[in-house]
């Protein structure tokens, strides 16, 4: 693990730890680092699987069957 001096934002840390119910200012950084960096993976494997059903055909499929549906009521 590296140290590092930065300046963070006092209230945001704060609300960050009550909210976390972490006790140290370290542990709620990295805490925010890591939920931080697995929304992102999480969003990237998302944009894959979607781009995959793009290729297959089944985002037009969907959206063909979302207006037929639309159309019949």
């Amino acid at each position: 693990m590296a140290v590092t001096q930065i300046d963070i934002d006092e209230d945001a840390l704060e609300r960050a730890m009550a909210l976390s119910k972490v006790k140290t200012k370290k542990e709620t950084v990295n805490l925010a680092l890591r939920f931080y960096a697995e929304q992102q993976e999480r969003a990237a494997r998302i944009s894959r699987h979607f781009e995959r059903a793009r290729e297959w055909g089944a985002v037009e499929d969907a959206e063909r069957l979302h207006q037929a549906e639309k159309h019949s009521r």
